[in-house]
């Protein structure tokens, strides 16, 4: 979304709280009720979803929110604390400079649990701005520049990976508004208080869109983008991708990993709203069979295998990008029905299983959209779909923001239990979030309650400590057990256990001042005064939690 002038507009704070049961058409599972996260009276457009890396059920959206008397152009912050249940909300970032902001934001969590938020700038401030928060989006910093160009809206993402070196560094990519239309890349290593100087990624021959960006299991970077044609409606018509080893230092590049035949304009049958085809990537750093896989999604017709009309199509590499798969039609109507499929999003969970959330008009009218999960447990080769919407809406332009302009963006994430998709819809006459949180025992064909956890961590005790704690845990089933201790900034400062276990409990005392040998990675300097991780790993499973350390005199 392009920018527009800002002003003030009275800010309100509410939570609302729902319970949920649910279903999807093309299998028996019932879902229950959509609901709107933020029930407001703006428009809520474009929404993004991020999950805390600390505590898996502290979650943070955002979306533009829109308003025309008086007109205001924001961005929304709505947080939930236990997964998604319940959430809490304001209509905008508090963050000053308040009048100047310009909306079309991207967020993250970062490592230490800090709420970094970037967004569009308004005259004076053209550009690239960031706030962070501290208190779960309570409050704001005042903006941190990023950029001063003029741009497209920044895709964001942190580096949480416990084995790399730039582990805790935020990174941002975004297309910008000059020739040769490069995507840019800037990170921080201190939760957006300040940002490293923006660098091109790419020399385009085909003006670059869109961007987006994920970090591998080994804290590798791989970025994404369209290239469009020169002239209006500025189609898509290949996918550019990169890599960088060292932390955005430096970046491999291949402008054309691979031809396709993108969506951008406007569909005429859905009161000409205007939509793209622009990638999204995701990588699964599960220790699953597949991990490392690299995923791009996007939007396509006339273009095998996707049909006359929009489909969905996924692009996989198992080798790092270097070599990309034939393109894998995600939506399994029959092809060439003249329904239509717009907007992915993608999300791999815990079991190394592809989500993508789209809307889709296969189940309505031609003018009208609900949106459906496709779901594929082996990395793309096969599909469950169910429609997870239970109503319909009929899209609409919002008048004044440019030509079919009613949002480009959808999200979704998940916790250990369940998938928490969220989208925007206009059926109570204005653009509003909705959601329905889905139990993976409803759509992996297993139910949970059936398949224990392999192990589980317990707290340490104490909890601070001075000398010792004492870690214990418990194993399920027989497999080689690891239990290690690090840093905040990722770094391994102890191997405790490193063997094959059986089931049972086990306990294991952890005394800093005696580490030696194989029990310390970091030599012979002394562990300092804070909070370190302990990490337990039993085959492709991982529980973490936090112990603070304090050294006695």
């Amino acid at each position: 979304m392009r920018k527009l002038p800002v002003t003030l507009f009275l800010l309100c704070h509410f939570s609302v709280v729902f319970t949920q049961t649910v279903t999807g058409p093309d299998s028996p599972l019932k879902f229950g009720s959509n609901y709107r996260i933020y029930p407001g009276s703006m428009n809520q457009t474009e929404v993004f979803i991020a999950k805390s890396p600390l505590d898996q059920n502290v979650i943070f959206s955002t979306c533009n929110t829109l308003n025309f008397i008086p007109f205001f152009i924001s961005e929304g912050i709505f947080t939930s604390t236990n997964g998604g249940i319940s959430w809490v909300g304001n209509d905008t970032c508090t963050g000053a400079p308040i009048a100047y902001h310009g909306g079309d934001p991207g967020i993250t969590i970062d490592r230490n649990g800090t709420f970094i938020i970037t967004r569009m700038g308004r005259s004076p401030f053209v550009g690239l701005y960031s706030h962070f928060s501290l208190d779960n989006g309570q409050t704001w910093s005042y903006q941190n520049v990023i950029s001063t160009d003029d741009l497209e809206r920044a895709a964001v993402t942190t580096n949480i990976s416990p084995v790399s070196p730039y582990s805790g560094r935020t990174h941002a990519v975004w297309v910008k508004f000059a020739t040769p239309f490069p995507v840019m890349h800037a990170y921080t290593d201190d939760g957006a208080r300040h940002w490293s100087t923006p660098v091109p990624i790419n020399n385009p021959s085909n003006r670059s869109a869109g961007g987006d960006i994920a970090i591998g299991p080994d804290g590798k970077i791989y970025t994404c983008w369209a290239g469009v044609q020169d002239v209006s409606p500025f189609k898509e018509i290949l996918v550019g991708f990169a890599s960088s080893s060292n932390g955005g230092a430096d970046w491999q590049v291949t402008e054309n990993a691979f031809p396709v035949n993108g969506i951008n304009g406007v569909l005429a049958n859905k009161n000409n709203i205007r939509v793209n085809g622009l990638p999204g990537i995701a990588v699964d750093t599960t220790n699953g069979p597949r991990k490392g896989w690299i995923y791009i999604v996007t939007g396509q017709k006339a273009f095998a295998p996707a049909g006359s009309d929009p489909d969905i199509v996924l692009y996989r590499s198992t080798d790092g990008g270097a070599t990309w798969s034939a393109g894998i039609r995600v939506n399994q109507d029959p092809l060439n029905n003249g329904k239509t499929q717009y907007f992915p999003s993608m999300h791999l969970d815990k079991y190394g299983a592809l989500n993508i959330i789209f809307y889709d008009d296969r189940r309505t009218t031609n003018d009208s959209a609900g949106v459906f999960l496709a779901r594929s447990m082996d990395g793309g080769d096969t599909w469950t779909e169910f429609e997870i919407s239970d109503h319909h809406f009929r899209p609409a332009p919002i008048g004044g923001l440019g030509q079919g302009y009613q949002g480009d963006n959808i999200d979704l994430t998940s916790t250990d239990t369940k998938l928490i998709p969220l989208w925007m819809d206009n059926s109570t006459g204005l653009y509003q979030i909705w959601t329905v949180p889905i139990d993976f025992s409803e759509i992996n064909g297993i139910h949970e309650i059936n398949n224990p956890a392999l192990m589980s961590l317990q707290p340490n005790t104490p909890n601070p400590f001075s000398d010792h704690t004492t870690i214990g845990f418990r194993v399920e089933t027989a497999g080689h057990v690891s239990l290690k201790i690090f840093d905040v900034l990722g770094n391994e400062v102890a191997e405790l256990v490193n063997e094959w276990k059986y089931p049972g409990n086990y306990r294991v005392t952890f005394n800093p001042s005696t580490l030696t040998g194989s029990h310390t990675l970091t030599g012979s300097a002394p562990m300092k005064n804070g909070i370190f991780i302990v990490r337990l790993t039993l085959h492709d499973r991982v529980e973490t939690q936090r112990m603070i350390y304090i050294k006695g005199n």
